[in-house]
């Protein structure tokens, strides 16, 4: 960014009373009026969406939240660093948590879904308790109802990073509204019996790659099958 220098002028009092103007010298950075040695946060532009339009779902959300390098919790529970009134929402629902690549320099950022009795739809990926996923430039996420789009802008800080959010009066995700409930976790879900030689799949109805420890603990399950629209999630 566009650097300028700026002299403030103090005054100082010496033993006689005489007035003395001294010049110092300090750079401020004209964006963010922060010193030019700090170095720029990311920041998580995350804009939010609820068909109720209720006003108290949304009551507890902030414009602008600066969290360090722990994962940054979202539920209703009052523990959750971002709160959510919905009855539907675990305490602890999700988690946005910053992690640094190898040999990368700025910080990543992965979802990892927390919820036992509901599931996180990411970028065209069904996520179930404990699975999580690497995010992108442009992120689009949907739970009990709640559509969320995450944009990161990266920053050179690897010692905290910024959420600002948006409410929005109008859907984020067009979707099958069958995929943004929670009713696969009521209704069983019927499996065709297999054909002779080949593999059955599990009973999430997904295929998952090798488990390999996460960025942020627990252990990381990629799944590489994008859910069908009778997954209800």
């Amino acid at each position: 960014p566009h650097r300028r220098s700026w002299y403030p002028i103090y005054l100082t009092k010496t033993r006689r009373g005489i007035l003395t103007v001294q010049k110092r010298k300090l750079k401020l950075r004209v964006d963010g009026w922060l010193p030019s040695t700090e170095k720029p946060l990311t920041v998580l532009h995350v804009s939010l969406y609820h068909p109720t339009q209720d006003p108290d779902t949304f009551a507890n959300v902030p414009p602008k939240l600066q969290h360090d390098t722990n994962p940054l919790l979202v539920g209703r529970g009052p523990d959750a660093h971002l709160q959510l009134r919905l009855p539907c929402l675990s305490r602890k629902h999700l988690s946005l948590e910053p992690y640094r690549e190898k040999g990368g320099t700025p910080l990543a950022f992965c979802l990892k879904a927390l919820s036992r009795k509901g599931c996180v739809w990411v970028n065209g990926l069904t996520l179930r308790f404990l699975e999580q996923v690497p995010l992108s430039v442009v992120n689009r996420v949907a739970f009990s109802g709640i559509q969320m789009v995450v944009r990161i802008e990266r920053g050179t800080s690897l010692e905290a990073f910024v959420c600002c959010f948006h409410l929005s009066s109008s859907p984020l995700i067009h979707r099958p509204q069958a995929e943004e409930t929670d009713e696969w976790e009521s209704k069983p879900q019927e499996q065709p019996p297999p054909s002779p030689g080949q593999q059955a799949p599990d009973h999430r109805g997904l295929l998952h790659g090798p488990s390999h420890p996460s960025p942020g603990g627990g252990t990381e399950t990629q799944v590489q099958k994008e859910p069908s629209e009778s997954m209800l999630c």
